[in-house]
């Protein structure tokens, strides 16, 4: 009888082919809204905690605007950070906005950044073809140059830019290597940089003291009491003076990210659902008319002995043909939605059992809820009353 049941469902189904592909299309709407955004805020939100990542749990960023006595961190007060306990090294960032010039091309608004050897040490996957600025170019204050990879395109297409000069604020820096490509996403993008030793760029961009300080940690554990101990330096650095500074524990940032993120996803998937509500109600509608218009079919079914419950079955099983056909064809346009726009926003695909468990299962679910009552309406009906129609 079971079988039988299935067989009867999907014959209806297929007899009325306009009338069931309308039914499905707010399922279809629903899982495909899920399917895409869910995907894409899952790709989007790998792309950023891995650039979040990329920077370091162990890493805390100082932001010194200092007052008006005194302007950021001088050499004596990053010596003082950098023999704290737990703390394994440095790293000053400096950057201004100037042009660069190579031969007769010049690039305008380019970020000059002064960085050390540390800035390097940490990510290795920033450097493409050269050498990293070293310990020597800063003691020196050697003038050398690292081209971010638009800089490089621009100045220097169909060149091996290595060994070449550039000239920024009328002085000649030496090529020593190139970046790789930083990606949309990228919290600290290099594209548009050129990265000198921050030394030199203090001699001479006019830069007097440090206002960011990148400071990395031995134990991350212990990342509380190193602040503490750089508040207390800078405390004493900037007269106990209010907003002098700024401390930023990326450990706590990227946790604070995950939280926002997820609920960003439970509110983007619950916008979507609200297609599948929708696709649900348009199957309930499509039932009731459909018993409407099979009022002498179930009144004959009934008279040669076919139960409630079986009656029920039927229109129970057509509504969920409808849901999880429209769930299927709503995940392969999802998918393909997904891919189209992780391509153009250049963040990675991700798909997983989850989201595809989500979407197929809650499509289904609204098979079952929203065909329950038509079908319950179909089983009740009164053979009699049902064949006075015939």
């Amino acid at each position: 009888m079971f079988i039988e049941s299935i067989r009867m469902s999907w014959e209806n189904i297929v007899s009325n082919k306009l009338r069931s592909f309308l039914t499905m299309l707010g399922i279809v709407i629903g899982v495909a809204s899920i399917i895409a955004l869910i995907t894409l805020v899952q790709g989007a939100r790998q792309s950023i905690s891995d650039q979040i990542s990329s920077l370091g749990v162990n890493k805390i960023m100082i932001s010194a605007t200092g007052t008006p006595l005194k302007q950021g961190l001088n050499d004596a007060d990053i010596n003082k950070i950098a023999l704290l306990d737990n703390i394994s090294a440095v790293s000053p960032n400096l950057s201004i906005r100037t042009s660069v010039i190579y031969n007769s091309k010049i690039r305008n608004n380019v970020v000059i950044q002064g960085r050390n050897e540390v800035f390097f040490k940490t990510d290795e996957t920033l450097l493409r073809n050269g050498r990293p600025i070293n310990i020597l170019d800063i003691e020196s204050r050697n003038y050398v140059a690292l081209l971010g990879n638009n800089v490089a395109k621009d100045l220097f297409y169909g060149e091996d830019p290595l060994g070449k000069e550039i000239t920024i604020n009328s002085i000649s820096y030496t090529i020593i290597g190139t970046l790789t490509t930083s990606t949309a996403f990228s919290v600290n993008s290099t594209n548009n940089s050129v990265v000198i030793p921050y030394t030199t760029a203090m001699k001479t961009l006019g830069i007097k003291n440090v206002i960011n300080l990148d400071v990395y940690l031995q134990d991350t554990d212990r990342a509380d009491e190193s602040v503490d101990d750089i508040k207390s330096i800078l405390n004493e650095s900037f007269n106990y003076k209010d907003d002098s500074y700024t401390i930023f524990n990326m450990g706590d940032m990227i946790e604070s990210f995950q939280i926002v993120m997820s609920m960003m996803t439970m509110l983007l998937a619950g916008i979507a659902a609200i297609s599948l509500v929708v696709g649900g109600i348009g199957i309930m509608n499509m039932m009731l008319v459909s018993i409407t218009e099979r009022t002498t079919e179930i009144g004959l079914r009934k008279a040669l002995g076919a139960t409630p419950n079986t009656i029920q079955l039927q229109f129970i099983i057509e509504a969920i043909f409808l849901s999880v056909i429209g769930g299927i064809i709503g995940f392969l346009f999802g998918c393909v939605a997904a891919y189209v726009a992780a391509i153009l926003m250049e963040i990675n695909l991700t798909i997983t059992l989850s989201t595809i468990a989500l979407a197929v299962g809650f499509s289904a679910s609204v098979g079952i809820i929203f065909g329950y009552m038509p079908a319950r309406k179909a089983s009740m009906l009164n053979p009699i009353d049902a064949l006075r129609s015939l």
